[in-house]
């Protein structure tokens, strides 16, 4: 097993990584659950394969699970099922010191997360992340949030969970597009600050999304340290630090927003365009190499994920997408800094980029 630990002041917590967590779910809870009845929230496809493995885990501890299972997908993340999720934890009765577990990919996470963090002015929670995405990025560093009419994890609150626990195998239950997406979140940290790994992710991608154990075990335990370094150093996002892990995001959250926040475009679909794109901007402002953007671009494509806009035969124009941006979360004093790349493992952040010439820029990739 890999365990890498967050540090934060006074409340640091581990990130488990290895098989059969979810079959040794009460034991590797350990002192966690205090009560009797441990309510889990998870939706309707997670249920049907990891349901009972749990709640047997539980059951031979001398403990009684009790689940909410919600509907999957991002709709998920909304005002009404915020409401019905804290509801229903009230129903139950959850004090300030249970432990509320989070079973499920990011979605699930991000809504079970917020729900702790707003019920009687605070809960703990466990994250138990069962896509690749949710592991190696969503479920550690305490982000957690629902959407708006306005764009997407804009109301929302850091609460960090007390652990998290990865199970590997839950991985080999997923869609090929759901590891594809997730391994966007992978490279990421590559290009974002590690050279090496953005090496070891162009020569070993394919392991990760084929499931090869030990690539896999690898991926996700080097992107959990990584993150976890970075939240250490900036935990509510104030210095900069943290802002670095947007990359491709800010462009991301604009194609998610004009495809409607849907399946047509996974989360980390948009962040895997959102990077070439980030890449491209980069080269455009002479920061990067032409030729370091298309390897960007040809190291995502690889995996599977998609590299052009284009191809995603929008009507919008670029000044669209670029309005889109004016919600982001990172607004600040009117302008919105862009993660922007000095060289591939080498990101920064630009607080003087021009919308304008972003939505030009994005007018030329739309028509490919």
């Amino acid at each position: 097993m890999s365990v890498t630990r967050v540090e934060l002041a006074g409340r640091s917590y581990e990130v488990c990584v290895d098989g059969g967590l979810l079959a040794d779910f009460a034991n590797q809870c350990g002192g966690l659950l205090r009560k009797k009845v441990v309510p889990i929230i998870t939706d309707r496809n997670v249920a049907e394969k990891w349901r009972e493995p749990v709640e047997q885990s539980l059951r031979d501890a001398g403990h009684e699970a009790e689940f909410l299972v919600l509907d999957p997908g991002e709709g998920a993340k909304s005002w009404p099922v915020l409401e019905r999720v804290v509801d229903w934890l009230l129903d139950h009765e959850v004090e300030r010191g249970d432990h509320i577990v989070a079973l499920g990919g990011g979605v699930i996470g991000d809504l079970t997360g917020f729900a702790a963090a707003i019920t009687k002015r605070g809960c703990g929670f466990i994250q138990a992340p069962t896509t690749l995405l949710a592991q190696v990025d969503s479920s550690v560093g305490g982000k957690t949030a629902i959407n708006a009419k306005a764009g997407k994890n804009l109301v929302g609150a850091f609460h960090q969970p007390s652990l998290v626990l990865a199970d590997l195998d839950s991985l080999a239950t997923l869609p090929l597009r759901e590891v594809q997406a997730g391994y966007a979140e992978v490279i990421k940290y590559g290009i974002l600050g590690d050279r090496d790994f953005f090496e070891w992710c162009e020569a070993n991608g394919p392991k990760v999304i084929e499931g090869e154990r030990d690539a896999l075990e690898h991926a996700v335990t080097e992107s959990v340290k990584a993150k976890a370094r970075i939240v250490a150093e900036d935990e509510r996002e104030t210095t900069g630090a943290r802002a670095l892990l947007n990359l491709g995001h800010t462009f991301g959250h604009a194609l998610e927003a004009e495809t409607g926040f849907s399946d047509r475009l996974l989360h980390g679909e948009g962040v895997a365009l959102g990077m070439v794109l980030a890449a491209r901007y980069s080269a455009r402002r002479d920061l990067i190499s032409q030729q370091d953007a298309v390897r960007v671009a040809r190291a995502i494509a690889a995996s599977g994920l998609p590299s052009e806009v284009s191809r995603l035969s929008l009507t919008c124009s670029g000044g669209d997408l670029a309005a889109h941006m004016l919600h982001d979360k990172k607004m600040d004093a009117g302008t919105l800094p862009f993660v922007l790349l000095r060289d591939i493992g080498e990101a920064f952040l630009d607080k003087e980029v021009s919308l304008e010439d972003v939505g030009t820029f994005l007018g030329e990739q739309l028509k490919g």
